[in-house]
């Protein structure tokens, strides 16, 4: 099966002066449509780093990434905006929402940017807010939404325009552990029901039930045989105090 994302001998130096910080080191790594996959690692382990390349946020020193049969690491700056709104949605930590916007707003604004009518935004806006439990607060301001809502809005947001890759940066530790698992629900549904290839960069050990597959991230390379979070992890294999209900977003 061809992977959504391949990456192939991946390397990111940070310039300082005549010097330079090494984040990432050869690495290679493919994810796959239908599958969970979650990125761990001790902060500044360059997984971060990892993702916002493969998220086309920034440019790698060497190295590919294949995206869609396409590889994107040799595109210029103006043709990476187009392969992130068709491919790719995005969701951090911060939520990342306009907070002058409603929620109904920050959903509509992606589908502006891929060129949907006015109207139209509109009404796939409120379909996907309703998808994720918040048909009743499109016109919701992110000041009067609690941090789960406002995930869901950002979610909402990442599945505009239908994307096959979804990327997330910590997306539940600002979370309680109720409206952490309902967000992982989400997410999970996403892979398994969906079809889409997500990946989840955590630290959040209550999360790791919903990986099919853990990859652990040292020293900005992937961590060789032998490392216990190489291999997927069995569903319920790992304890956690999630106990709310699950999310349907069929």
């Amino acid at each position: 099966m061809q992977p959504a994302i391949a990456v192939r001998q991946l390397t990111k130096t940070y310039a300082e002066g005549n010097t330079g910080t090494v984040a990432l080191r050869g690495v290679d790594l493919d994810v796959y449509a239908g599958e969970l996959l979650m990125l761990m690692g001790p902060s500044g382990s360059g997984k971060t780093t990892l993702l916002s390349i493969m998220g086309c946020i920034l440019t790698a020193s060497s190295g590919s990434i294949w995206m869609a049969e396409k590889e994107i690491t040799q595109l210029t700056e103006k043709q990476l905006p187009a392969i992130r709104l068709e491919h790719i949605g995005f969701v951090f930590q911060g939520f990342n929402l306009f907070p002058t916007l409603t929620a109904g707003e920050n959903v509509e604004l992606m589908f502006d940017l891929k060129g949907l009518a006015a109207k139209a935004a509109k009404k796939r806006a409120a379909e996907l807010l309703d998808q994720v439990g918040l048909g009743g607060k499109c016109d919701t301001f992110p000041s009067d939404l609690s941090g789960g809502q406002k995930q869901r809005v950002a979610i909402a947001r990442a599945l505009a325009g239908d994307p096959g890759i979804i990327l997330a940066d910590e997306p539940t530790a600002a979370l309680d552990s109720h409206t952490g698992k309902n967000v992982m629900e989400m997410m999970s549904e996403l892979a398994h029901k969906r079809g889409r290839a997500v990946v989840i960069v955590t630290h959040d050990s209550r999360v790791l039930s919903f990986a099919d597959r853990i990859v652990k991230i040292e020293d900005g390379a992937i961590a060789g045989p032998g490392s216990s979070l190489l291999e997927p992890v069995p569903a319920g294999m790992l304890a956690h105090n999630f106990s709310q209900p699950t999310v349907n977003l069929a």
